[in-house]
C-alpha cells in the first residue's frame, strides 16, 4: 500500500493573503511591528506557537500564547464573513480524485494547521472521505520534525519507501527527508523551488496535472 500525504497550507489551498492579514492584525492588536506578507510566508507550516515566536523574535511563552490566540480569533471571525477564502489551488481537486481512486494508494494530511481546521477544509470541499489519516501539532511535533509522518506511516502500515510527502515549504521536505520519504516540492507554494530542491526535494512539479506521474516514478 503506497502513503501520498500532502501539506494543506500552499499544496493543496491558496491561503498566503488571508494568513499574512490576519498575522498583521494578531501583532498590530498587542502592539507589535506587524509582520510584511513575505516575512509570514516563512513561517507558514509551522506549528502556529512556533510561527509567533520566529516572527516576534521572542521565547515570552505568555506573548506567544496570547498571539496565538488573538490569531485564531481573527481567523475565526474572517470564516464568518468570508468563508470562501481557503480555496483549492488548480488542478488539486481532480489530483485528489485521481490519487483516491487508485486501490493501492491511500492518502493522508501533514499540516501545521490545527485538527479542527483540518476537519472544516475538508468538509467544504467534499473531500474527508479521501483522507484516511490526518497528521497536525495536536498530536505531533511541529514540521520540519518527523513525527508527523512516522504517525501517519504507523497508522497505514506504510513504510518509508512507500510513503512520499508534497509539500511548498522547506519544513515539509525537511521533514519527509527525516523520515526516510520520498519527497515532491511544488512550485506554486510559499518558499521558493530552489530552497526546496537545497533541502532535499526527490522530484519537483510546476502544476498539478504532473502529480500522478511523479507520484508512480517514485513509489511503483
Amino acid at each position: 500500500m503506497k502513503l501520498v500525504v500532502f501539506d494543506m497550507d500552499g499544496t493543496l489551498i491558496d491561503t498566503q493573503a488571508l494568513i499574512s492579514e490576519h498575522m498583521a492584525a494578531t501583532f498590530a492588536g498587542r502592539g507589535l511591528d506587524a509582520p510584511s506578507p513575505a516575512q509570514s510566508r516563512r513561517v507558514i507550516g509551522l506549528s502556529l506557537p512556533l510561527a509567533m515566536a520566529r516572527l516576534a523574535h521572542t521565547d515570552d511563552q505568555v506573548l506567544i500564547d496570547q498571539l496565538v490566540e488573538g490569531y485564531r480569533v481573527h481567523y475565526r471571525a474572517s470564516l464568518l464573513t468570508h468563508g470562501n477564502r481557503e480555496g483549492l489551488f488548480p488542478g488539486a481537486l481532480e489530483a485528489l480524485h485521481a490519487l483516491h481512486a487508485r486501490p493501492d494508494t491511500v492518502l493522508g494530511i501533514a499540516t501545521g494547521k490545527p485538527l479542527t481546521g483540518v476537519h472544516r477544509i475538508l468538509m467544504h470541499h467534499d473531500l474527508s472521505g479521501h483522507f484516511v489519516t490526518l497528521q497536525t501539532p495536536d498530536h505531533n511535533p511541529s514540521k520540519p520534525h518527523p513525527g508527523m509522518l512516522e504517525t501517519a506511516m504507523r497508522e497505514t502500515g506504510a513504510t518509508p519507501a512507500e510513503t512520499v510527502m508534497i509539500g511548498d515549504t522547506t519544513f515539509d521536505i525537511e521533514m519527509g527527508v527525516a523520515a526516510g520519504c520520498k519527497t515532491v516540492g511544488v512550485t506554486w507554494g510559499y518558499h521558493e523551488p530552489r530552497e526546496l530542491i537545497a533541502a532535499g526535494a526527490t522530484t519537483m512539479i510546476d502544476r498539478y496535472d504532473q502529480l500522478a506521474g511523479a507520484v508512480r516514478q517514485l513509489l511503483d
